[in-house]
């Protein structure tokens, strides 16, 4: 025992004689503080801001209290938060900055700023604020890419290719349609960010600690001084609801799943083997040793990043799991750099897929061959058997199935057979006497005919691909007004905020 407390005395020594210690500084403290510094100090200034104001109008502190407050409040504000440096004196950034204010016109008055808040409503509040503006910087992004797939989908409404299931060729569909495709998965992830966003978009302001308080306060007053959609309106809720973080995790993971299926799809085209797209020079790279490669890097970089950032997302949803249902503003405090890391890597995937893209070059010649290749129209065969023949569904998929296995079998295309060897096979298979012309086989054969007959509303016939085409571009331009409109509201609330401010200051 003796020797246990001689240890345990020498291990206190070495952290250091006052809290907090060495280890538990440079383990926890000064990184948490870098992590706050960097991306929550403009996000604290605005809620000093606010939350001053309202004390002022709700005479909880005087004018001139108020103006003193909030002159100290912009001088600490025109700090670069880069300079700012971890101080053992003060536990994290909230404690430097009040320390900071605090210099300026005494610690009593400094302190009065914080009634009738806490750590807790502030920093769930600033956590949202800083989210907000990543949701609204990917959803920009996002809508980016859609705009980038919505044009380049518009060149190649007759661009014939191969659809692919099972990784096999599987019908003729063109590329606008194929493009259009993937548009419509973004449109979806662009839904749930937006959902994510006016979740995050609520305050939690005027919750103190996890019970509101005492003070003739008025929630509302900050909830819109900071551009707030809505509050969190159970105070309990409001510290230690974190569904908001897992809402906008999902959305990214979810959207990062959704990009990386397709960007390994553009990898594969773009293989010489394949050959079916070209990266554009900027976007590739060449070999250090073979001068004539061309490796499309910003896709491979592209899918990588989607992965991490999934990875990151799905740490949020990991770190939420489990943890008490209360205060989680010391879990956020780990667990906010995962989402921003996540959103911050899907901008670039988006931005890196928007200029691919943009310049991608089409062969479409090559893929207009493809498309009449491994009898991948065999579908209309018997579909046009039960439609123009009479002949009994199953019965056709098995005549159909017969002369396809047939033409592989003499290394043939399906526009090779002729009239009589397509006859020969129809007996065999089911005993039909099934009399088809060169021309008609010429037109089974033909991948633009497929296309053409499959006038279904979503499916790849050119004018309904167009119709889907320009609805999903007025869904963009207002999606794309949404977010001006969003960004608008918020700036203008910041600016108000910042009129009386003024008003306030320099009339005191």
């Amino acid at each position: 025992m003796e020797r246990e407390r001689r240890n345990r005395e020498e291990w206190l020594l070495s952290e250091g004689t006052t809290f907090p210690g060495k280890t538990y500084v440079e383990c926890l403290l000064k990184p948490l503080f870098n992590d706050q510094r960097d991306t929550l100090f403009h996000a604290m200034i605005q809620v000093h801001r606010a939350h001053v104001l309202m004390l002022y109008d709700r005479q909880i502190l005087k004018r001139s209290e108020a103006a003193r407050i909030l002159r100290a409040v912009e001088e600490v504000a025109r700090t670069d938060p880069r300079k700012l440096q971890y101080d053992p004196r003060y536990e994290d950034l909230f404690f430097l900055v009040e320390g900071k204010i605090a210099e300026r016109i005494g610690e009593e008055l400094a302190g009065n700023m914080h009634i009738a808040r806490s750590r807790n409503d502030m920093g769930v509040a600033m956590y949202r604020i800083a989210l907000r503006e990543r949701i609204l910087s990917l959803i920009d992004k996002t809508l980016s890419l859609r705009e980038a797939l919505l044009e380049t989908g518009g060149q190649h409404l007759e661009t014939v290719m191969p659809a692919y299931t099972h990784t096999q060729p599987a019908q003729p569909t063109t590329l606008g349609h194929y493009l259009l495709a993937v548009q419509d998965g973004l449109a979806r992830d662009t839904s749930r960010l937006k959902n994510a966003f006016h979740q995050v978009n609520r305050s939690p302001l005027g919750s103190a600690a996890i019970t509101t308080t005492g003070f003739d306060i008025c929630r509302d007053t900050v909830k819109d001084a900071l551009g707030f959609d809505d509050l969190v309106e159970n105070s309990y809720d409001a510290i230690a609801g974190a569904d908001y973080l897992g809402e906008t995790a999902t959305a990214v993971a979810l959207m990062m799943t959704n990009l990386g299926r397709w960007i390994q799809d553009l990898l594969l085209f773009c293989t010489r083997e394949f050959q079916a797209v070209r990266v554009a020079d900027p976007y590739v790279q060449i070999s250090s040793i073979m001068p004539q490669k061309r490796n499309p890097v910003s896709v491979e970089h592209s899918r990588s990043l989607a992965s991490s950032a999934a990875a990151d997302a799905l740490a949020v949803l990991t770190m939420i799991h489990n943890t008490p249902f209360g205060d989680v503003v010391d879990t956020e405090d780990d667990l906010q750099p995962h989402l921003y890391r996540a959103i911050d890597k899907s901008q670039r995937v988006l931005g890196l897929m928007t200029a691919v893209i943009r310049t991608l070059e089409v062969n479409r010649e090559l893929l207009g061959r493809r498309a009449r290749e491994g009898a991948i129209t065999i579908t209309e065969w018997a579909d046009t058997m039960v439609r123009e023949k009479g002949i009994p569904l199953r019965t056709a998929h098995r005549i159909a199935a017969r002369i396809s296995r047939s033409a592989w079998r003499e290394n043939r295309e399906l526009d090779e057979l002729t009239p009589e060897q397509v006859r020969k096979e129809a007996l065999e298979a089911a005993g039909v006497d099934l009399r088809l012309t060169e021309e008609e086989l010429a037109r089974l054969s033909d991948p633009l005919h497929f296309i053409r007959v499959r006038k279904c509303r979503g499916g790849p016939h050119p004018a309904k691909t167009r119709r889907m085409l320009e609805a999903r571009n007025e869904q963009l331009t207002r999606e794309q007004r949404w977010l001006k409109d969003t960004l608008n509201r918020l700036n203008q609330a910041q600016a108000q905020v910042m009129r009386r401010v003024g008003e306030l200051t320099e009339k005191s």
